[in-house]
């Protein structure tokens, strides 16, 4: 999608301002770089309720100290979030713009975004492959779960979901690649020669031993052995914590060192899984937020990582996802982002207790973000 532009919001200053793009206005509270951070595009079902989170779109410590002015069509505004339960008359595309302003009014930044909203019924009844690869999110298997949910209601085509890995937790015909700790590199390249059964001790699904003893990547043959000779129509893939979370959160250089890394495993990877599937779509989710109580990351890292740490990491990490997908985008790749960092309550959707894994009701929100992605993926197949 080429960019959108719109005209400032500041009385006689004209700026131009690209979709999903923050134009700061002028120096927040404290001197607090805002970082304001919308995806382009936002996908939304009719009958399934879409938030945008304020906490999840600023690097600030405290969003109450900051209003956040939404400007659109559709949704609505609330304390702490936007939110829409579209309806059948709002089908398509809507211009969805953001200004941030000062306790007083003054206005520090903005940010637009297009929300794209999807029917419930598929035209197409096509039968549906999908693939997920993930961490230790995925490995839960709860949202994996709603996603089947959701893809089992009325009117969607039907689905199979692939995979090896099928937790006692996994609603019938749930399957995946979700694994505790899990990264990119480690999925791209690991191979175990002595596997104990355990995800901890086994080689990356992706990863065989070739016929010289060499292990190498070979998505083909995962394709044919571990799915029946089927090939996925969409790969949703969730990877980003385990890869950054322990990067230095006071210098933005050392995270995008570590972005940087990740990112060269990635496209090892994606390159695979492309060549193997060249048909597929292949989203990218948007790393989640962690939970908003400082105590959760005490109670799980003691002094080692904070809230603001991670929240730092994140942010930036989510900044760079989309500017990757987007760069691939232009080279006709066929990837998507899954804005999964913007439909997660980082307080009601999270226990009390863990800093980075949702409860259930934040993993139905995550699920209900990706289902939204797969179902506007699945127009025009």
């Amino acid at each position: 999608m080429k960019p959108s532009r719109c005209r400032s919001l500041l009385p006689l200053l004209l700026m131009a301002c690209v979709v999903g793009q923050t134009v700061p206005l002028k120096t927040a509270r404290g001197g607090e770089d805002l970082q304001t951070t919308l995806p382009p595009i936002i996908y939304a079902v009719v009958g399934i309720k879409t938030n945008i989170y304020f906490d999840n779109i600023v690097i600030v410590k405290d969003t109450t100290a900051y209003q956040f002015k939404f400007t659109g069509d559709l949704g609505t505004t609330h304390t702490k979030r936007w939110t829409l339960t579209a309806t059948v008359q709002q089908l398509g595309d809507h211009p969805l713009s953001l200004q941030v302003n000062a306790a007083d009014g003054a206005p520090l930044a903005k940010a637009n975004t297009i929300v794209r909203v999807i029917p419930a019924k598929s035209e197409s009844q096509e039968p549906l492959k999908l693939l997920i690869i993930g961490d230790s999110l995925t490995h839960a298997t709860t949202y994996c779960n709603e996603i089947a949910r959701l893809l089992s209601q009325p009117n969607n085509p039907p689905w199979k979901m692939l995979g090896t890995h099928k937790p006692t937790s996994a609603a019938d015909g749930v399957a995946h690649e979700g694994y505790g700790g899990w990264t990119w590199q480690r999925f791209a390249s690991h191979f175990e020669p002595n596997p104990d059964g355990t995800y901890k001790k086994r080689s990356s699904p992706f990863v065989y031993q070739s016929s010289t003893g060499k292990p190498t990547l070979n998505v083909p043959k995962y394709f044919a052995e571990q799915c029946d000779g089927e090939i996925p129509d969409i790969i949703v893939i969730m990877l980003g914590i385990n890869d950054c979370f322990s990067a230095n959160s006071n210098d933005p250089a050392s995270i995008n060192s570590r972005v940087d890394s990740m990112f060269g495993h990635a496209n090892i990877l994606l390159k695979a899984l492309r060549s193997a599937a060249p048909k597929a779509r292949i989203g990218i989710c948007l790393t989640t937020p962690g939970n908003s109580r400082q105590e959760a990351f005490q109670a799980n890292y003691q002094d080692r990582y904070t809230r603001w740490g991670w929240k730092r990491i994140q942010h930036q990490l989510v900044q760079r996802q989309i500017a990757f997908v987007q760069s691939a985008q232009k080279q006709d790749e066929p990837l998507f982002i899954i804005a999964t960092q913007l439909n997660l309550d980082t307080v009601d959707g999270y226990p009390v207790n863990n800093g980075v894994h949702p409860n259930a009701a934040g993993y139905k929100q995550i699920g209900a973000t990706i289902y939204a992605a797969i179902k506007a993926n699945l127009i025009d197949r």
